[in-house]
């Protein structure tokens, strides 16, 4: 038994939390302490003393507080981590450690307790029964595309008729909103664009427009929402001054031979039906292969229960709430706006993020038992790919990559999507239609 397995004694405080607790004899103690002094008194600056020739009581006297915490510095420091080491220990958070420093001529007891990856092994995972949709695109799905292909090329016309807002008008407004007879700088604009009916501002806002004509003005309460995110303002009664300065329409365009020419690459109608219906059928593979994984995730998750890190779930809530903080950035909401709006998600994501961590363990330690690896040259194939899809030079891509450590990353996916044909092709898998006949796949 090694020194350090001599001073340790490791429990489980749960399945994924583990406390170690060492006692380290004063002798180690002493000798880490002199080594410290040692190296202190070569460089030490004491007036009446060279560097290297200082008493150690002299020495003690003006550096004590530093040689004991650079001591415990060291000895937890090595005892930690080589205890994780040689126990094999998979820590996943710094220690929390707590001691109570140095006591002459005593051992040193202090406690390390740490996160840890659960042991997992892994059960039911073979012959899941699943069910997967077949991607039918039907009249009324390409329809409905081709209707908001048709809208991107619609036109505003202005309406010179004597009459007053209706539903589905585009009406340019300016607006000032009053709290208790006060402005609000937020709740005021210019040449505003609202479209009527879109409920793109607070509710009731709009339905105190229709009837109102070009050049005229109005005020009127509006409540606002309880749960409005601006909590000054949540429940509140809140008085609008508005003019309206323009009523437009959308006029759209008729699909017929004269609306091909707004696209160079089609020579008729039919072609630009045909490559409609060719996008959405492969938008409905993409979106029916992310259902089966998730439908996968979900028949595991539902054969096997476990504990995970909190700090393994909490870095997946840090990432949802980034990816909302930036599309919702993206989308125009003020960055601050967007960033306060993203955090109040946190509880929310909670859930979520358990069965996420949930499913990535399940997947490792299945593709761990399967014995299941990802070589080089398919981590090589990836990023040139990857490469292809951004137009990027895969060097170029490869060295981002091994700079920011994310190789790792594009090597756990690969082993994940292996993963989930392993499971894939072991499953019985029922075909959906959109009617819902149910038809068994050959083969499965």
């Amino acid at each position: 038994m090694s020194d350090i397995s001599a001073a340790v004694k490791i429990e489980d405080i749960s399945s994924v939390k583990k406390k170690l607790s060492f006692d380290i004899a004063w002798a180690d103690v002493k000798n880490e302490l002199d080594a410290v002094y040692r190296q202190v008194g070569k460089t030490a600056k004491i007036r009446g003393f060279r560097p290297g020739r200082i008493p150690r009581g002299i020495l003690e006297m003006h550096y004590r507080e530093q040689a004991e915490e650079e001591t415990l510095s060291k000895l937890i420091n090595r005892y930690y981590w080589e205890t994780l080491q040689e126990k094999q220990i998979p820590a996943v958070t710094r220690p929390e450690i707590e001691q109570k420093g140095i006591e002459m001529e005593k051992d040193f007891v202090f406690s390390a307790t740490v996160e840890v990856e659960p042991i997992i092994e892994p059960k039911d995972y073979l012959g899941l029964e699943l069910e997967r949709e077949e991607p039918v695109v039907t009249e009324e799905d390409l329809e409905t595309r081709m209707e908001e292909i048709r809208q991107l090329f619609a036109t505003m016309e202005e309406v010179h008729e004597d009459r007053g807002v209706l539903p589905g008008d585009f009406v340019t407004l300016d607006f000032e909103g009053f709290l208790a007879g006060e402005p609000l700088k937020e709740l005021k604009s210019e040449n505003y664009l609202l479209e009527i009916g879109s409920k793109a501002f607070i509710p009731g806002f709009e339905d105190e427009l229709i009837g109102m004509k070009k050049g005229e003005t109005d005020s009127f309460p509006v409540k606002f929402p309880e749960t409005y995110h601006a909590s000054h303002l949540a429940g509140k009664d809140v008085d609008f001054t508005v003019s309206i300065k323009g009523i437009r329409i959308k006029k759209l365009p008729e699909i017929d031979d004269q609306f091909i020419k707004n696209f160079e690459r089609y020579e008729s109608l039919d072609a630009l039906r045909t490559d409609v219906r060719n996008n959405l059928e492969e938008e409905k593979k993409r979106k029916i292969a992310a259902d089966f994984e998730r439908h996968i995730s979900e028949k595991l998750l539902a054969n096997n229960d476990f504990e995970v890190p909190t700090s393994y779930v909490e870095r997946q809530i840090y990432y949802m709430m980034a990816d909302t903080q930036q599309r919702m950035a993206a989308g125009g909401m003020d960055p601050k706006r967007a960033a306060d709006f993203s955090f109040k998600l946190h509880d929310q994501f909670r859930e979520e993020a358990i069965k996420i961590v949930k499913t990535t363990l399940l997947l490792k330690n299945i593709a761990r038992k399967e014995a299941l690896t990802v070589g080089e040259d398919e981590v090589e194939k990836e990023i040139r790919e990857i490469a292809a899809q951004r137009a990027q030079d895969y060097g170029t891509l490869k060295k981002s990559l091994e700079k920011d450590d994310l190789i790792e990353n594009v090597r756990s996916k690969l082993l994940s999507r292996k993963t989930y044909e392993l499971l894939e092709e072991k499953a019985t898998i029922t075909s959906i239609r959109k009617e819902n006949s149910k038809i068994p796949e050959k083969g499965k």
